[in-house]
């Protein structure tokens, strides 16, 4: 109940200096695993709440508005992720196949997502998803299989479109 409260308390906060870092100290209260400087930049829903033990972001990450985080089968964001808003992690869905007068059973499954990764805006990630390092993810674009490292995918289904070049730090 405590981690129900403190997630939508965190949806009221300005989006200003003062708002980040307290929005930052009550999701670690609420039990999401939270590395030195990662930014939420507004509102975000974690579902369910108990799933926030389930939710770790590494250090220097960005989350935009309106992100979603949805299921128990845990969500890890690597390092210098950048997420942007109304993109959706979803680690719950139900297998294909039924029996007449019963409910499909639902799948869970882990979603990673690796270092130095910018997800675009609207992007949805299905479970099960692994996303390399420094793979970008088109705005839109639904995942529903793992991303290579270094790797931008766009559409629905995702799909490869080119590759991408990692740089050599300025001044070197």
């Amino acid at each position: 109940m405590l981690q129900s409260f403190l997630i939508s308390f965190c949806n009221l906060l300005p989006r200003g200096r003062i708002g980040i870092q307290l929005r930052q100290r009550l999701y670690r209260l609420a039990g999401v695993k939270l590395a030195p400087k990662v930014v939420f930049l507004g509102p975000t829903i974690i579902l369910p709440p108990a799933g926030a033990g389930r939710l770790s972001i590494g250090t220097r990450s960005f989350i935009s508005t309106n992100v979603r985080f949805s299921g128990d089968a845990g969500i890890t964001i690597g390092s210098f992720a950048q997420i942007a808003a109304n993109v959706c992690f979803e680690t719950a869905s139900h297998e294909v196949d039924f029996a007449p007068g019963h409910a499909r059973v639902t799948v869970q499954k882990p979603i990673v997502v690796g270092d130095h990764v910018w997800i675009g805006m609207n992007a949805i990630i299905l479970p099960g998803v692994t996303i390399g390092r420094g793979a970008v993810i088109a705005a839109g674009a639904v995942v529903s299989k793992d991303v290579p490292p270094m790797t931008v995918v766009g559409g629905v289904p995702a799909k490869p479109l080119r590759q991408v070049a990692e740089l050599p730090l300025p001044g070197y």
